[in-house]
C-alpha cells in the first residue's frame, strides 16, 4: 500500500460511534485522491501527555532522533508485530497512536506478468479506520516540528483476490478510541480488536502511479491490457507499485 484516498462527502460516510467532532473534521478535509509518500493526510492523533486531536500530517514516520526530515528506510507502513521492537517505531507505539480515515487505497495485482492497480474500498461505502503510529520531528536550527505518521500492516485474508492477503489495521470506531489511548497495548490485543470489514476492490487506471495526478477520475473502474506489455506511458515514482 503506497497510495490511499481522503474524500469524505458528510460526517454519514462514518461507521456509527464515531464522535461527531471527529467525523466533522474529517469529512471538512481537503479531498485527496492519490495521497503518496511525503504528502499530507488528515489524522486523528493523541500523545502520553496530550488528548486526542484531529490534524494534518504527513505520511512517512521520521523518528525524532534522525538529523534529517526523512530516513532511508521506508516507513509509511510498519508491521503491527515488528513495530514495537523497533528501532524506528518503538517509542510511537509506546507514546503516539493515531487513526487515519481511508475513503479506500490502492494495491497492485502482482499476479498479472505487468503488476496493475486495484482500488480497494469498503463494500458498505463507509470509511475504513486505519491504526497508526506519528511521531514529531524538529529541525534542529530552527526547531520548526513536522509531524508525520505510519500506517500498521499485518496479515488479512479478508483482502479480496486476487490481491496479496495483507493490508492495514482497521478498527471500528469503538476500538479506534481504545487505540488511540492504549500506551500500554500489546501487538496481539490490538489485532485481537481488529475488524476488517467486508471489501471489494476492481482495477483503476495505471495512471495513479503518477504522483502529480489527484482527482477522482483515478477511480473509475477500468479493463487492464489483455496483453501485460501495454503500456499507458505513464511517468511514475519508484514506489508506487512497491506493496
Amino acid at each position: 500500500m503506497r497510495r490511499f484516498v481522503q474524500a469524505f462527502a458528510a460526517e454519514d460516510a462514518f461507521a456509527p460511534g464515531l464522535p461527531a467532532d471527529v467525523a466533522e473534521a474529517f469529512a471538512a478535509a481537503p479531498a485527496h485522491f492519490n495521497i503518496g509518500k511525503d504528502a499530507q493526510a488528515c489524522v486523528w492523533a493523541a500523545g502520553s501527555d496530550d488528548p486526542a486531536w484531529v490534524a494534518p500530517m504527513h505520511w512517512g514516520l521520521v523518528p525524532r532522533w534522525s538529523q534529517e526530515p526523512s530516513t532511508p528506510y521506508t516507513t509509511v507502513t510498519a508491521r503491527v508485530d515488528r513495530a514495537a521492537r523497533s528501532r524506528l517505531f518503538g517509542d510511537a507505539w509506546k507514546h503516539r497512536h493515531c487513526i487515519v480515515p481511508l475513503t479506500g487505497y490502492f494495491k497492485w495485482d502482482r499476479q498479472r506478468r505487468r503488476p496493475w492497480p486495484m482500488y480497494v474500498q469498503r463494500a458498505d461505502g463507509l470509511a475504513l479506520l486505519a491504526a497508526g503510529l506519528w511521531e514529531r520531528w524538529r529541525d534542529a536550527d530552527s526547531d520548526e516540528p513536522r509531524d508525520a505518521f505510519t500506517l500498521l500492516t499485518h496479515a488479512d485474508a479478508h483482502i479480496p483476490a486476487p490481491l496479496s492477503p495483507d493490508g492495514p489495521v482497521f478498527l471500528d470506531p469503538s476500538a479506534a478510541g481504545a487505540w488511540l489511548l492504549g500506551e500500554r497495548m500489546t501487538a496481539a490485543v490490538l489485532l485481537a480488536q481488529a475488524q476488517t470489514p467486508e471489501l471489494e476492490a476492481y482495477y483503476v487506471a495505471a495512471a495513479v502511479a503518477d504522483p502529480r495526478r489527484d482527482d477522482y477520475t483515478l477511480l473509475d473502474p477500468v479493463e487492464p491490457p489483455v496483453n501485460d506489455d501495454d503500456d499507458d506511458a505513464v511517468s511514475s515514482d519508484d514506489s508506487a507499485e512497491d506493496d
